[in-house]
């Protein structure tokens, strides 16, 4: 299988989570973190997802699934360890042209998840097309030792930068060059380290005047 490799947009998307155990949880809260509108249905629920119900979170429905379920979502994990059962959700899903996932279940999916490296804005995701999840999760470790918190940090400054560039009515492709000589200083090595000098003056002899590293990223 040659799978088509996107990144979704599920802001204030209708996604249902059938399962709530250990996985049906850990992918709720992926699902959260990028702002979907989550809907779990379980007659089992975990701890968690009680609390994230509690505290309107998510929408919860103690109960077993139904095909009905699906109508309206615009995305569906299976995450029970009922093979009949992710078999009818992936079935009712198909038909309805659903993005639909199950969890270790590839050859029912429409669509798998990556192992994913998250700094803020920067995602990296990891996969082995269903073949390896142990060498997806090696790898994802291997990148996040290699990838600290300070890209986000540069992403921010970059967003900031594009932004008032944008501003001063310029056109992005003229922005190309100053953005390749900003990366090819390396500021990341000076976020690390911690050298906020040294980026203002970096900023200043590439862009000029009004570009300070923690006005442009103060949260």
């Amino acid at each position: 299988m040659r799978y088509y490799p996107v990144h979704l947009d599920i802001q204030n998307r209708n996604c249902l989570v059938v399962g709530g155990g250990a996985v049906g949880t850990r992918k709720v809260v992926t699902l959260l973190d990028c702002g979907g509108n989550v809907t779990v249905i379980s007659p089992v629920i975990s701890n968690q997802l009680r609390d994230f119900a509690v505290s309107g979170l998510i929408k919860l429905r103690e109960r077993a699934y139904q095909s009905s379920d699906i109508n309206g979502m615009f995305l569906v994990i299976g995450a029970t360890d009922n093979e009949g059962l992710n078999r009818q959700i992936s079935s009712d899903a198909d038909h309805l042209n659903t993005l639909c996932n199950i969890a270790d279940r590839p050859e029912i999916c429409n669509f798998i998840l990556p192992s994913i490296v998250r700094r803020d804005d920067l995602v990296i995701t990891i996969s082995t097309s269903g073949k390896s999840p142990a060498l997806a999760k090696k790898l994802r470790k291997t990148l996040e030792h290699q990838y600290g918190k300070e890209y986000g940090v540069f992403l921010k400054l970059m967003g900031a930068i594009r932004k008032k560039l944008l501003n001063q009515s310029h056109e992005p492709e003229a922005h190309k060059h100053l953005f390749e000589k900003l990366i090819a200083a390396d500021p990341i090595a000076m976020i690390r380290e911690g050298k906020t000098a040294e980026i203002d003056a970096l900023l200043f002899d590439i862009l000029g005047q009004g570009y300070n590293f923690e006005k442009l990223t103060r949260s």
